[in-house]
C-alpha cells in the first residue's frame, strides 16, 4: 500500500501523522510512504530523516492525495484537504465529526473511507488512540489554567498552589476519566485544592483508590455541580461521550454567577465543549472572556507539545496503520472489531451512530459496507 503523510495545516499544529521510526517499520513490511516536505519540522525531524527511514519526500499535498491509497494525519482534514480526498481512499486521523457538520458533509461527499482515531476501542471499553492525547491535554489543562489565572491574562491574579499562609486555588475537574485523572495529577502536584466530579460511582471509587485524601471526589448532580462551579477558581472540562457532542454542563447562567477572573479550560472543545459559552480557539489566540470568566478552548491542545504528543500517538496508531496496509481496510476491520468501531464515514454513508443522530444523517451499519 502507498501511504501519504501530509504536513498539518491547522493553526499551530506541529504534530505529524507518522514519525521516521514509524515510516521505517511500514517500509520494512513492504509498503511505500510519501511525506510532504517539512512535515516533521515540528518534531525536529528533517526531510533527510524521513528519506533515511525509506520515505519519498514530495513538495505538495496534492501529490500525496492524488497518488496515495491511505492518508495518515493527526487533526481533522481542513476544507482544502477534504476537497482532495477521493472515493475509496482511506483517511486515518482524528475527526471529531459530531460538532462539525461541514466536515461531515465533505467527507460523505468524498466517498472516502474515514476512520477516526477517537472512536477506535479496546477490549476493556477504552479509547486507546484518544487516551495518549487525553493524557497530554489533561496535564496541559492545568498549566494553561494556572497561566490564565494570572492577572495580566484576565484571571483572578492567583497562584494555583498558594503559599504558606495563603489558600491555594480551588480546581474543579468535571469528569474523572483519562483527561480528568491526568489533570488531577498535575493540579495535586502544584498544590491546588482539587475537587473532582463524576456521575459514575465506579469511576469515583477508582479515583478515590488512586488519590485518597489528596483530592475531594464528588458525585455529580445539578446541586453539587452548581455549588462547586460557583466556588471554583479554575474549572477543567474533561467530559466525553465517545463520538457524540459533549454535554453542556456549564450553563450561561452559571458562567454569569462564577467568580470574576475565574478560568474555564474546556478540554471537551473538540466535541463541541461542555460549556454553553465555549467556542474553539487556537494556540495563537487561546483565550477570551465572557462575563469576566476567562475561557481557554484550544481545540488542538496537544499540538502545543508536538514532540511528546506525536511519539505518544504513533505508539498506538502504528499497529493499526500496519494492519490497514497489510490487509486492506475491509479485512483489517473484519478481523478487528475495535478498529471497525473507528469507521465513521464510508462510501458516502455515516457509519457511526452518534454522529448520524447528532447531525441528522441516516445511520448505516458498517457491516453492510464491509461485507
Amino acid at each position: 500500500m502507498h501511504i501519504g503523510v501530509p504536513k498539518e495545516i491547522k493553526d499551530n499544529e506541529n504534530r505529524v501523522g507518522m514519525t521516521p521510526t514509524s515510516v521505517r517499520e511500514v517500509v520494512a513490511a513492504g509498503h511505500s510512504v510519501s511525506v510532504e516536505t517539512a512535515c516533521g519540522q515540528g518534531i525536529s525531524k528533517s526531510d533527510d530523516d524521513y528519506r533515511a527511514a525509506g520515505a519519498t519526500v514530495v513538495k505538495t499535498p496534492d501529490e500525496l492525495f492524488a497518488n496515495c491509497d491511505m492518508i495518515v494525519k493527526v487533526k481533522e482534514p481542513q476544507a482544502v484537504e477534504r476537497a482532495m480526498l477521493r472515493e475509496g481512499q482511506i483517511l486515518f486521523t482524528y475527526l471529531h465529526l459530531a460538532p462539525d457538520p461541514d466536515q461531515t458533509k465533505d467527507l460523505v461527499d468524498s466517498g472516502a473511507v474515514c476512520i477516526a482515531y477517537e472512536t477506535v476501542t479496546d477490549p476493556d471499553g477504552g479509547l486507546p488512540l484518544l487516551a495518549p492525547m487525553s493524557k497530554v491535554a489533561g496535564r496541559m489543562a492545568v498549566q494553561a489554567g494556572a497561566y490564565a489565572l494570572e492577572k495580566p491574562h484576565g484571571g483572578l491574579g492567583m497562584l494555583l498552589g498558594g503559599v504558606p499562609g495563603v489558600d491555594p486555588a480551588k480546581v474543579v475537574v468535571l469528569g474523572a476519566g483519562v483527561v480528568g485523572t491526568h489533570a488531577t495529577h498535575i493540579a495535586v502536584g502544584m498544590g491546588a485544592d482539587v475537587w473532582v466530579l463524576d456521575r459514575n460511582p465506579k469511576v469515583i471509587e477508582k479515583h478515590w483508590e488512586q488519590f485518597g485524601r489528596g483530592t475531594n471526589s464528588v458525585f455529580s448532580t445539578a446541586d453539587s455541580l452548581e455549588h462547586h462551579l460557583l466556588t471554583a477558581d479554575l474549572v477543567i472540562g474533561a467530559v466525553l461521550i465517545p463520538g457524540a457532542s459533549a454535554p453542556k454542563l456549564i450553563t450561561k447562567d452559571i458562567v454569569k454567577r462564577m467568580k470574576p477572573g475565574a478560568v474555564i479550560v474546556d478540554v471537551a472543545i473538540d466535541q463541541g465543549g461542555c460549556s454553553e459559552t465555549s467556542k474553539a480557539t487556537t494556540h495563537a489566540e487561546p483565550t477570551y472572556i465572557v462575563d469576566d470568566v476567562v475561557h481557554y478552548c484550544v481545540a488542538n491542545m496537544p499540538g502545543g507539545v508536538p514532540l511528546t504528543s506525536t511519539y505518544a500517538l504513533n505508539n498506538v496508531t502504528l499497529p493499526h496503520i500496519m494492519a490497514l496496509a497489510n490487509k486492506g481496510w475491509k479485512q483489517a476491520l473484519t478481523d478487528n472489531p475495535h478498529l471497525k468501531a473507528g469507521l465513521n464515514v464510508c462510501n458516502g454513508k455515516v457509519t457511526y451512530k452518534e454522529v448520524a443522530e447528532t447531525l441528522g444523517y441516516e445511520y448505516v451499519n458498517s457491516d453492510s459496507l464491509i461485507g
